[in-house]
């Protein structure tokens, strides 16, 4: 098992929306492919979104509702984007120092 400070955060949310988080010394375990694939699919739905959004924005005929919509879509990918980058970034400080020493 990893020490606290290298738990990884997953793309799902656990009961009542609260973070899950995997430890593991195997970064090749099943959880963390899992975790890995579906931040795939949610970094590839963001960006479908990113070009649909900008299909209805330059479309002068969309109506409220699409707005509305496309906005919602746009939130929760944003989120789970966001989610991705916290975790990638928490990973990335927690072996920067390993790496570093190894320059040395």
């Amino acid at each position: 098992m990893t020490p606290q400070n290298e738990l990884r955060l997953l793309p799902w949310s656990g009961p009542g929306g609260k973070p899950c988080y995997l430890s593991t010394d195997d970064s090749g375990g099943y959880m963390s492919r899992l975790a890995d694939n579906i931040e795939a699919v949610q970094l590839g739905v963001a960006a479908q979104l990113v070009e649909q959004v900008s299909a209805v924005l330059g479309d002068r005929d969309a109506g409220q509702d699409d707005m509305r919509r496309m906005l919602t879509e746009l939130t929760g990918a944003l989120r789970d984007v966001l989610r991705v980058a916290t975790s990638r970034g928490h990973l990335l400080a927690v072996s920067e120092p390993q790496s570093t020493a190894l320059l040395r």
